[in-house]
């Protein structure tokens, strides 16, 4: 069975990490973005098809939260997944109140971010197709042939 990628945008100000990380996840046969900030992180979703975010809620200037709201507002359909560390379990269960697909603690297994990364295109791509079939069925009923 062919493994179809995805599109993953990762977003932390630590470099050393995102390289690392974006690394892994590309060997893995993932399509890999990196942003270190949360701007530049809204200017690659306006010029690039996205499936999952992965966003790190403490960064200087915008935070993660705020990424966050504005990524939700402008693009419902990716998903985002938070990572958190310094112990702020409230501010991840914040940021799933906002919209969060879900949170990781750092440091994160791969293991648990890849199928986090897997539920959270499932759940985009179940989305997607209900859309596609809600639009089809508007169309048919337009048309008069239902």
């Amino acid at each position: 069975m062919v493994k179809i990628p995805v599109k993953i945008l990762v977003v932390d100000d630590e470099k050393d990490f995102v390289e690392m990380f974006s690394l892994r996840l590309t060997r893995q046969g993932e399509k890999v973005s990196v942003a270190y900030s949360g701007q530049e992180a809204l200017d690659l979703l306006e010029k690039n098809k996205i499936d999952v975010v992965i966003l790190d809620i403490r960064m200087p200037g915008m935070d993660g939260i705020e990424t966050l709201k504005r990524i939700k507002a402008g693009y419902p359909l990716v998903e985002v997944i938070m990572l958190t560390g310094h112990g702020s379990t409230e501010t991840a269960v914040e940021g799933m109140k906002a919209g969060a697909f879900d949170y990781l603690m750092k440091p994160a297994d791969f293991e648990d971010i890849s199928e986090k990364v897997a539920n959270a295109w499932k759940r985009k791509d179940e989305q997607e197709e209900r859309i596609r079939k809600a639009e089809a069925r508007f169309l048919l009923r337009r048309t008069g042939e239902i």
